[in-house]
């Protein structure tokens, strides 16, 4: 048939979570039953404070988890994202420039159905 014989399925895919935090956004690496492989973060590419926040350190972060799974032998991936912070799309573009090829693109934000007290608008 037309299913190239490197051709993995869906469901055996490696699984890339990405939490993008207002304060840092973190990229672990899963494979399809969830066991974590490894991770990277924009504090851990050595970007400090104000700076783990923004949407060029998420990238940094997604390119060098990019490098790691294909360390591992993973060149084909799905995302999962949680969260609103400012990496949430640089880093699914870091994965690509990382050599990784996204198969699908999954937002698994968790949304209240009216539970806990939000924040604080705040007012500058």
């Amino acid at each position: 048939s037309f299913a190239s014989k490197t051709a993995v399925n869906y469901e055996e895919l490696a699984i890339v979570h990405i939490s993008a935090t207002y304060n840092n956004t973190i990229l672990t690496i899963t494979d399809h039953a969830g066991s974590t492989l490894g991770w990277k973060s924009a504090g851990s590419e050595g970007f400090k404070n104000a700076r783990r926040g923004t949407n060029f350190a998420g990238q940094q972060a997604a390119i060098a988890a990019a490098k790691k799974a294909l360390d591992l032998g993973i060149t084909q991936v799905r995302v999962k994202m949680k969260g609103l912070g400012p990496g949430r799309k640089s880093s699914v573009k870091g994965l690509e420039l990382g050599g990784l090829s996204v198969f699908s693109v999954t937002d698994v934000t968790p949304i209240p159905h009216n539970g806990c007290r939000p924040r604080k608008v705040r007012r500058l």
